[in-house]
């Protein structure tokens, strides 16, 4: 016997045809529903885009932190103690107003790190009492501004209520 008598190695003589079959009820259900959420997949593409570079710079940033942590310098942890103790101290004098709730806590902080890191406190202090004058002076020309624009215009300056 030969190979090509063997029916499992024979050829079927018939030509097949490809015919499509029409699409059901579910399948056209199916893309309604993707064509009606495409710009909301792709507007959540897009968010995941732009925040996926950010969060993989905040995880690099956990895992530096932790590294340094890990093999922390001598006396750190001692030092990190005395100014998280500061702050706690701040907020504890702080009782009753959420001003000095808001206010203490840093200061105390600030005042803590600055004994143990005096010459980064003296450029904080620095940088910070140059952009402090910068926004007090902002500031003092946007009242002015206003001042001027409404109490200054004619006959606003005799209905002000400080002149009654």
């Amino acid at each position: 016997m030969k190979v090509d008598e063997l029916s499992l190695y024979s050829v079927p003589e018939v030509q097949s045809k490809y015919v499509e079959e029409p699409r059901t009820e579910l399948e056209e259900h199916f893309s309604q529903l993707r064509h009606n959420c495409e710009p909301y997949t792709t507007w959540c593409q897009e968010i995941y885009s732009q925040t996926k570079p950010r969060v993989e710079r905040f995880v690099q940033w956990g895992s530096d932190n932790y590294e340094y942590l890990q093999n922390a310098p001598h006396g750190f942890f001692p030092r990190l103690g005395v100014i998280g103790f500061a702050g706690f101290v701040g907020l504890l004098l702080a009782r009753g107003s959420k001003i000095k709730k808001l206010v203490y806590p840093p200061f105390f902080m600030g005042l803590g790190a600055s004994i143990y890191y005096p010459q980064q406190a003296i450029s904080f202090a620095q940088v910070s009492g140059e952009k402090l004058y910068d926004w007090g002076l902002q500031g003092y020309i946007v009242v002015e501004g206003l001042w001027k624009e409404h109490f200054q215009k004619s006959g606003n300056v005799k209905n002000s209520p400080g002149n009654k």
